[in-house]
């Protein structure tokens, strides 16, 4: 079973890979992902492992972590990000409360501010050193959990952030004491060259503005992620809170939990639809936008199904409840885009790789800076401050930030375009394909197929040829059967009962009709019954041309008639392979219809190149063909048939309304029947991996160069010294640089107007 939890008190990917490490150690474990962005972990484990077990294991690793409850409407849930910015905030403010005052203290005289006399001169040393560590304190208690964090961390030998700030923060402090006791020994034995030696060289404003300004950091880090999830919050917001549904005959107002499946819910112009369910009464236009990113009304009318969260623009309606609570369209959309969010991208885990051996290695830097510094004959205070500003200039917070806010706001922009993206692996994936398979029927065409040609080639008039025709389709579920029994239905021609029916997959139906077998299919059925096509081979050929397929039907003995059915190709069909293409993508059909056929429809779209006469089964084959040749493939299909092809292909996308096949076959859903969407998939990912690949350059680099700069390399030469007070004020800079890029995705939009609302 898949379990998640709440963690709080990570920091960066150093605190995630701890909590990831010390819950994979528990038997029965068998897979764990931690989400640093929205502090959640998910645990697929056995039924027998209960959560004390998880909780404890994580609070040992030093963290605390609570049962997560899942999105649902039944319960109002405090936002934990919003959680975490309101405590931020207070801690930020209360530490301020007392740095301002001990910066003024320890730095006011150096700029010419007016200082209490009682604090300056030699003679005050001790009581200037004192009333700094007593400023000190209620920073560093405020600020309690980077070294709770930090130091449980280094006890289960997996260093993190907080390690690095509660170490450097944690040696300016006890160098503070330290110089304490000095002052004390020197005033005590009478020794004024200690106390002039010592009496500046005090670290407790580095201590506390180092905690600050993380804090600071963090705080703006914290409200940058919140942003981050802006697209999840508002399709929450979208569900009404509640319902006027018909119990005992009357009208009565419920909350959305009350509201249960089979129940009659009433609708009035200008309300949000609260459950998915099908009208049994009244006719309107429903706004669907906020579900499908269509900006025109479609019109519903009795027997119609209707979609939560959607607007219903005019009319009154009564719509029977067919899903509710979590089984909604909203409530299932939120749960793929948290899911994806959960998830980790191959870039993300190569992230997390890197940062978890890098604490180590700054801690190493760290000690060779100082033991340089003091080889080289440079005072003890001075040689601490460089190893202190390379220990808080090298938190890998950055690093670990480069890729899920990057992912979250790009799933969150799919489902903003109707796009929903199951994980960030996909959505990874997705920038690098350069072959896309299409399906044909519902994918590069309608789906909705019509008699165009009715040619009789027996003794029957057109009405018996029909009613042969429409009662044995009627037993079939092929979508061409539909077209055939709608062309039927419109002659008003009445339907006998079929015996003996019998189905052969791919190729088409037999039945017996007053005593007389006949046959419906392709070519390859009749030619199977050993029935004689080859008179009609021009009628057959000419429709095929036309991008027209023939189904034959015949007696036991002969053709009797031949109906051509067009499946329309979609409008916007032509403008998606004409992207895909400007892409560098090469474009394949798959279709079970005739190679005429094929070639009619790769004719008038450009395709590259088509496989016709497929069967459902086939599909997946010819994916694996193109994989072997060394190509990275898309597949869009409707996701019924195609769901093996889907599940091969290295990106699976269902398109259309997403049936649960589709959900469960496919990478990627999107909800509008448009392959233009398609189109807009690929570019997300191309956007958002470009965005993650300038925030790994700008993490890295930042690290790159500010670790020589902090360790002195360029002090020598040039003189240039970092104080850890800056290197913590460019150490937080660094992570709202990361946060503000990706926040950039909420920018993109696609390059046609479709979406546009």
């Amino acid at each position: 079973m898949k379990k998640k939890y709440d963690v709080s008190g990570m920091t960066c990917s150093s605190c995630s890979l701890a909590v990831e490490k010390a819950v994979k150690k528990i038997d029965g474990v068998s897979g764990v992902n931690v989400n640093l962005l929205t502090n959640t972990m998910s645990a697929t484990l056995d039924d027998s492992i209960d959560d004390r077990a998880i909780i404890e294991a994580i609070e040992k690793a030093g963290y605390e972590a609570k049962n997560h409850e899942e999105t649902s409407f039944k319960k109002e849930k405090i936002n934990p990000i919003e959680e975490d910015i309101k405590n931020m905030k207070q801690r930020l403010i209360a530490s301020f409360i007392f740095l301002i005052p001990l910066m003024y203290i320890s730095m006011g005289h150096m700029v010419g501010l007016p200082v209490p006399s009682v604090i300056m001169g030699e003679s005050n040393a001790l009581i200037f050193a004192f009333v700094q560590f007593l400023l000190t304190i209620p920073v560093l208690y405020i600020n309690k959990n980077y070294f709770i964090v930090g130091f449980k961390a280094f006890k289960n030998k997996s260093p993190n952030m907080d390690s690095l700030i509660a170490l450097g923060a944690g040696a300016a402090f006890v160098y503070g004491i330290y110089v304490i006791f000095r002052l004390s020994y020197g005033f005590g034995h009478g020794d004024m060259d200690v106390v002039l030696r010592f009496k500046d060289e005090l670290y407790f404003e580095s201590a506390a503005t180092i905690l600050t300004l993380i804090t600071l950091g963090k705080f703006l880090e914290t409200k940058s992620k919140g942003k981050t999830s802006d697209s999840i919050n508002k399709l929450m917001d979208l569900a009404p809170k509640t319902a006027l549904v018909l119990r005992d005959n009357k009208e009565v107002r419920v909350n959305i939990e009350e509201v249960e499946v089979s129940d009659i819910v009433i609708i009035k112009p200008g309300e949000s639809i609260p459950v998915d369910g099908t009208i049994i009464e009244g006719n309107s236009s429903i706004d669907q936008s906020a579900i499908t990113g269509e900006s025109i009304p479609v019109e519903k009318h009795v027997g119609d199904k209707v979609i939560s969260a959607t607007i219903n623009k005019s009319g009154y309606l009564k719509f029977r409840a067919d899903k509710v609570g979590s089984d909604t369209t909203l409530s299932k959309i939120i749960e793929l885009v948290e899911d994806a969010n959960a998830t980790k991208a191959p870039i993300a885990k190569l992230a997390d790789k890197i940062s978890g051996i890098f604490v180590p290695i700054v801690i190493s830097i760290s000690l060779i800076t100082m033991v340089t510094w003091l080889f080289l004959g440079r005072p003890f205070e001075f040689a601490l401050s460089m190893a202190i500003t390379v220990l808080v200039i090298s938190c890998p917070c950055a690093l670990g930030l480069a890729t899920p806010v990057a992912i979250m706001v790009g799933t969150g922009k799919g489902a903003e375009n109707g796009i929903l993206i199951k994980s960030a692996e996909a959505l990874e994936t997705l920038h690098s394909i350069d072959s896309v398979v299409l399906d044909k029927t519902g994918t590069i065409t309608e789906g909705k197929p019509s008699v165009t040609d009715i040619i009789l080639t027996g003794d029957l008039n057109e009405s018996e040829f029909l009613k042969i025709a429409g009662s044995i389709e009627n037993l079939s579920e092929h979508p061409l059967a539909e077209a055939i029994l709608e062309k039927v239905k419109s002659e008003g021609i009445e339907l006998s009962l079929i015996d003996n029916f019998e189905s052969v997959p791919g190729k088409g139906i037999k039945g017996s009709y007053e005593g007389k077998t006949y046959i419906a299919g392709n070519k390859s059925m009749l030619i199977d019954n050993n029935i004689d096509l080859l008179e009609h081979e021009g009628d057959s050929l000419k429709l095929s041309k036309q991008g027209k397929t023939a189904m034959y039907f015949s007696d036991d003995e002969k053709l009797i008639g031949i109906i051509a059915v067009k499946d329309n190709i979609k409008e916007d069909s032509k403008e998606a392979i004409e992207l895909f293409h400007s892409m560098g993508i090469d474009v394949l059909m798959l279709t079970g219809d005739n190679k005429e056929t094929a070639k009619a429809i790769q004719k008038d779209l450009n395709i590259d190149n088509v496989v016709a006469e497929v069967f459902p089964e086939d599909k997946e084959r010819e994916i694996r063909n193109i994989q072997e040749s060394g190509k990275k493939v898309l597949m869009v299909g409707d996701g019924i048939n195609d769901a093996p092809a889907l599940t091969r292909a290295d990106v699976g996308i269902a398109i259309g309304a997403g049936t649960d096949i589709a959900i469960e076959s496919a990478d990627i859903v999107l909800i509008k029947s448009s392959l233009l969407d398609a189109v807009t998939a690929v570019e997300l990912s191309r956007a958002t991996i470009r965005n993650i690949k300038q925030n790994l350059f700008w993490a890295f680099f930042y690290n790159a160069l500010g670790i020589p700069l902090a360790a002195g390399v360029f002090y020598t030469a040039f003189g240039w010294k970092l104080s850890p007070m800056f290197a913590a004020f460019a150490m937080s800079l660094s992570s709202i640089f990361v946060v503000t890029n990706a926040l950039r995705l909420k920018l993109f939009k696609p390059r046609t107007p479709r979406n546009v609302k």
